[in-house]
């Protein structure tokens, strides 16, 4: 039991600095947009709502006392993830292909619709354009990133999982 209690514990750390990172990633999406003037795009603000729920949901989930709870919860931040891959994985296939549009008019009510854009706008309200290329960090632009970030979320979740619990 010593045993389970020690791997259970080492996934709830996970957990928390998954949670943390997509904090963090929120966090430099909006010195982006404040200080450097990169305005969001509704697939951006998609993917910041991914971010936030997969945080809020690892955080739950690290807190969570038994496995079923914790593993529901687990499932959460992958399908928050997989909801992240489908929105980066759009936003890539615009920015590569310049002439297709991520239709501003037909997102832009929809996002701004939702709760957290009446609630903090700055951070959740559409200003921008899919196409928008922006300076590339490390060769790779922000949709790539947080593609690459979403895939390995919805990869290391199910991972550490299996590894923590296959001999409990």
């Amino acid at each position: 039991m010593n045993e389970l209690s020690s791997r259970l514990n080492r996934e709830r750390r996970f957990l928390v600095l998954l949670g943390v990172i997509c904090l963090a990633l929120i966090g430099g999406a909006l010195y982006m947009q404040v200080v450097l003037g990169e305005a969001p795009c509704p697939l951006c603000i998609l993917q910041r709502y991914a971010l936030l729920f997969i945080a809020v949901f690892a955080f739950i989930a690290a807190a969570m006392p038994g496995r079923r709870s914790l593993t529901f919860f687990e499932a959460l931040v992958v399908l928050s993830a997989i909801g992240g891959i489908v929105a980066a994985g759009n936003h890539v296939y615009i920015l590569a292909n310049p002439m297709v549009s991520c239709g501003i008019d037909t997102l832009q009510p929809i996002v701004d619709d939702l709760p957290l854009a009446k609630l903090w706008p700055l951070a959740f309200q559409v200003d921008g354009f899919c196409a928008t290329p922006y300076p590339p960090i490390l060769g790779l632009s922000l949709a790539q990133w947080a593609l690459v970030a979403f895939v390995l979320t919805a990869l290391l979740v199910p991972l550490g999982i299996y590894r923590n619990r296959r001999r409990a």
